[in-house]
């Protein structure tokens, strides 16, 4: 099985969560809880399932992720602009040698 997290929107304001190691809900990707076995899936699911029918969540979905030496990172770019902004932020900017001079 692939690494993954679940994630979903914070139904009170929009925000972007992910279900925490604590079963919580945290706006941290770092501080989520990382699923690499079906059984974990199974009850992390329905842990989000629960949330969104007390409607802390809406729509709960697993994305992938992998680890690297900078802690938890979304599988896929439009998961990586949820979780940490958008693509003009200065971490998505192209590097120096790229950029037109002037």
């Amino acid at each position: 099985m692939t690494s993954q997290v679940i994630t979903g929107n914070r139904l009170a304001d929009g925000i972007v969560v992910f279900l925490g190691a604590d079963g919580g809900w945290t706006e941290s990707l770092n501080a989520s809880r990382v699923i690499d076995s079906e059984r974990d899936m199974e009850r992390m699911k329905s842990l989000a399932e629960a949330a969104a029918k007390a409607a802390i969540v809406i729509e709960p979905y697993a994305i992938d992720v992998f680890r690297d030496g900078d802690g938890i990172r979304p599988a896929r770019y439009r998961e990586h602009i949820r979780a940490f902004g958008p693509s003009i932020h200065p971490g998505f900017a192209k590097p120096r040698a790229f950029r037109k001079a002037g």
